[in-house]
């Protein structure tokens, strides 16, 4: 693994050795162990999206794992001046040993990596959010004890999560349901995966998709540079809810993840969200240690 773009581009293994990497990390900070592994290390951190936790567990991270974690924002740097990306990635390789990207398209983050000699790591696309979904992944296992077998089911849009959610879930042996409305599948690129991969289906109705579904996930119905259709898309999303209608549906014990930030009475439901709070932010604290064992993955 050279860089973290996509989970597309990772097997099965390298997703597992993240995982078990960020479970080991977070055992010793939850116990006091320094794991200075990125020592006099520099992560340069590009932002063209806003963020609360991408940067906040970055940058924590960084600084745990004994590194410096540089905040670069296209509007006070060239890069929002029109620099081009393969000048970019050029200079901040003789500067940083990785750089973390939050932007909108995966084709910045690709041409990123082309011309970098440091890593990559994908921190959001408008394709993909690999980061997130280690953390899903990785709290999955921490409350059920494995991933191979269980069902996963997102509800909503076929946006970045759903594509992410669709690839790492399959790889890691669980089967895969969405629900989605007509005109918000997932990308085709996924689809096409998810057909030769098998153990995945698409449908209309969330209480179908949430069928006996171990984890059930959802997302807002409109995502970061989307607001202009919020409302267009709050009657295309009428009924794409996580409710106790679709956890009814679920096995009794299923837990409830979202990536954050969540808009109750929308993509789901107030004493929902409350009674899986805990799994909620669970997955919230594991961006923190899923990305550090990516850093430690790729920069140490």
């Amino acid at each position: 693994m050279k860089n973290l773009l996509k989970l597309l581009d990772l097997s099965e293994q390298e997703i597992l050795n993240i995982l078990n990497l960020g479970d080991q990390l977070k055992y010793e900070l939850k116990h006091g162990i320094a794991h200075p592994r990125l020592a006099g290390k520099a992560l340069g951190m590009i932002f063209e999206k806003a963020s609360t936790r991408t940067r906040v567990s970055f940058e924590t991270g960084t600084y745990q794992l004994g590194g410096h974690a540089l905040f670069i924002s296209a509007q006070t740097s060239q890069i929002g001046r029109g620099e081009p990306i393969q000048d970019t990635a050029r200079v901040l390789s003789r500067y940083l040993n990785g750089i973390m990207i939050r932007t909108f398209a995966q084709e910045e983050v690709e041409q990123l990596a082309k011309y970098s000699s440091i890593p990559i790591i994908n921190g959001l696309t408008d394709f993909a959010h690999p980061c997130q979904v280690l953390a899903d992944l990785m709290t999955v296992r921490e409350y059920k004890g494995r991933l191979k077998g269980l069902k996963l089911c997102f509800i909503g849009d076929g946006n970045n999560m759903a594509n992410s959610l669709i690839v790492g879930g399959l790889k890691v042996g669980m089967e895969v349901s969405v629900a989605s409305p007509e005109g918000y599948e997932p990308d085709q690129q996924v689809l096409d995966f998810a057909k030769e991969h098998g153990g995945f289906t698409l449908v209309r109705d969330p209480s179908e998709a949430a069928k006996d579904a171990d984890v059930v996930i959802t997302d807002v119905w409109a995502s970061m540079g989307e607001e202009q259709e919020a409302e267009k898309r709050k009657k295309a999303f009428a009924g794409y809810q996580i409710n106790q209608k679709v956890m009814d549906a679920a096995k009794s014990d299923a837990m409830v993840q979202h990536c954050l930030p969540a808009h109750r009475g929308e993509e789901i439901t107030a004493d929902i969200f409350e009674a899986h709070a805990d799994e909620i932010f669970e997955e919230a604290e594991n961006r923190l240690h899923a990305q550090k064992a990516v850093m430690v993955l790729l920069m140490e």
